[in-house]
């Protein structure tokens, strides 16, 4: 913050059926629920809004939470924007396995595909179809050499995600660094926390990944999915998609309610029956 005032992210435990809610400690506690309903601002980053309070940048650690098994969690902050931290999603994850997870006593629940769905906009495409499991294929195509063509297909379980998502940092062209600053978006980026690319190459650190660009747009397409409410059972595809495009998407799947059910699922690729929730509260505080 540009106050100085030290930025505190605290994940806290919740009953059952409470879902993944952002908490503004320092509006009075303000409670925003994770879902579609609220999504408010999408450029750059998933950003949502209820009442007089606002959180931006959840992508992440939505993608975190429901690639986790967690389904009931007060994240809560003391100002509007969720850390960067690097970039990706790792550091969530490590707070999430430092607290713990504890079983609750319902079922849980997830939202199985029946029939595609999809959502054109342009040369902008994104799809759900049926699948046993959740799996997630993505295209990216950039006016770049680096980034000419690039697709990765994943099945997506605790374990996939852990080693090959998570850690896929977000990226953006030089160029546009200074028109996010000067729209008040991203103020916590640096080079030490995106890979920014120049005309030709990248400026900074060396890549996780050779398709760590697709692969973060993976990172991001889980958190902004997430937004259903319910962990998916389907095999989501995109290509050129964004924010704008994930979260409209999101909306369009719940509005379709004959093209999926609610069921209840023992296990699906390794979570386990019950909803599990933090059991302590892990904190991370930056500057």
């Amino acid at each position: 913050m540009h106050s100085g005032q030290k930025v505190t992210l605290s994940l806290k435990p919740a009953r059952a059926g409470s879902g993944i809610r952002f908490r503004r400690a320092d509006l009075g506690g303000v409670e925003i629920p994770a879902t579609v309903d609220n999504v408010d601002r999408l450029h750059y980053a998933t950003g949502l809004a209820r009442d007089a309070g606002t959180v931006e940048t959840v992508e992440h650690l939505l993608a975190a939470l429901v690639s986790l098994g967690v389904d009931n969690v007060i994240v809560e902050l003391n100002q509007a924007e969720v850390p960067i931290m690097d970039g990706s999603a790792a550091s969530f994850v490590y707070l999430v396995h430092e607290a713990g997870l504890k079983r609750l006593t319902r079922p849980r629940h997830y939202l199985k595909v029946l029939r595609p769905v999809s959502l054109s906009r342009g040369d902008k495409r994104i799809a759900l179809y049926p699948s046993d499991h959740f799996k997630v294929t993505y295209s990216i195509c950039f006016d770049h050499p680096l980034l000419r063509h690039m697709t990765h297909t994943l099945q997506v379980t605790q374990e996939s995600f852990i080693d090959e998502i998570a850690p896929a940092r977000t990226f953006g062209f030089l160029k546009e660094v200074e028109t996010l600053r000067q729209r008040g978006l991203a103020i916590g980026g640096s080079l030490d926390n995106a890979i920014v690319l120049g005309e030709t190459g990248i400026l900074n650190n060396s890549l996780r990944f050779e398709d760590e660009f697709v692969r973060h747009k993976i990172l991001d397409a889980i958190g902004d999915l997430a937004l259903v409410g319910y962990p998916v059972i389907g095999h989501l595809v995109a290509h050129r998609g964004g924010h704008e495009l994930h979260a409209a998407f999101a909306e369009k799947v719940l509005q379709e309610s004959d093209a999926w059910r609610v069921v209840e699922s023992p296990a699906v690729d390794g979570v386990p029956v019950n909803a599990p929730a933090p059991a302590k509260a892990p904190t991370v505080v930056t500057n």
